[in-house]
């Protein structure tokens, strides 16, 4: 995978338990997160090959999030196919879209689940959904809250990573205000649930990054019929550097989403299964 992890690949429980004695819900979110890096050390230990597009699942759940916490370490294996040479204009059979990811998001079983229609890349779409999830978390006490990004339209072109931006010169479609993909920018910031009305932390504004969300437990989905209507405007504008087919840019456009994004057959079909299965809609 040519994407950007969320979290630090070489991050450990010993990098984050140096602000243990911040608090005792500092030291109880500790805990908790040790017992993931246990698990992941013992697949280390025992030198066993990691699936392909490997996702570690984002740090910043209360300690109490044990549904979300299997949710997301589930997707975190789910490996991600990404090696396209060339994808239909309708996706008819599963190995062309993330079955298994999307499957275990339908099924998850927490109580309190909202999905997301996301269609413009320049609007407060991060920010709406960061509100939702600082809401559902410290006011009313969701910590298994699943938040769910449907995205298409113009937002689908911020799941996309860096190198294909500015190959396919992505930013003349995003819009002035984007010259290059600055929602997929990771930020170092303050993690630390017990400072959660800190501003400048990943609860606050700073927080308003797709990176940032990931690391809360918020899922971002693409769209496949988005990406073939985006290929089919960069041949309208004769961008196409390698000459190649509508098929074979919608692959590549594909095997460029960032790390962690789930790909559907079509958001705009797939939102019906996700309400179906108990998703609150928003736009």
């Amino acid at each position: 995978m040519r994407n950007t992890r969320p979290v630090a690949k070489g991050e450990s429980i010993r990098h984050i338990m140096r602000d243990v004695f911040l608090s005792r819900r500092r030291c109880l979110q500790v805990s908790a997160l040790a017992g993931c890096s246990m698990l992941l050390g013992s697949r280390a230990s025992a030198e066993e090959p990691l699936p392909a597009g490997y996702i570690r699942p984002g740090p910043v759940t209360a300690p109490e999030a044990k549904q979300l916490r299997s949710l997301l370490e589930q997707l975190a294996k789910t490996p991600r196919r990404r090696d396209f040479k060339s994808v239909p204009m309708i996706l008819d059979t599963p190995d062309f879209w993330d079955a298994e990811a999307l499957d275990a998001i339908i099924a998850y079983h927490g109580s309190m689940k909202q999905l997301w229609d996301n269609t413009e890349i320049g609007s407060p779409w991060l920010n709406l959904m960061r509100n939702s999830l600082n809401t559902q978390v410290f006011s009313f006490r969701h910590p298994d809250f699943l938040e769910v990004s449907a995205t298409h339209g113009s937002a689908l072109l911020a799941l996309c990573d860096q190198t294909v931006w500015d190959k396919y010169q992505l930013a003349t479609m995003a819009g002035a205000d984007f010259k290059t993909n600055t929602l997929i920018e990771a930020k170092h910031l303050p993690i630390d649930i017990a400072a959660h009305e800190d501003p400048k932390s990943v609860f606050g504004p700073a927080g308003n990054t797709i990176p940032a969300l990931q690391q809360r437990g918020v899922v971002f989905m693409a769209c496949h019929n988005a990406i073939w209507e985006h290929t089919a405007k960069l041949l309208e504008k004769g961008i196409n550097p390698d000459r190649l087919s509508h098929e074979a840019i919608a692959a590549e456009l594909t095997n460029h989403l960032i790390e962690g994004v789930v790909l559907t057959p079509g958001i705009v079909g797939t939102i019906p299964e996700l309400q179906q299965a108990g998703f609150h809609y928003a736009k």
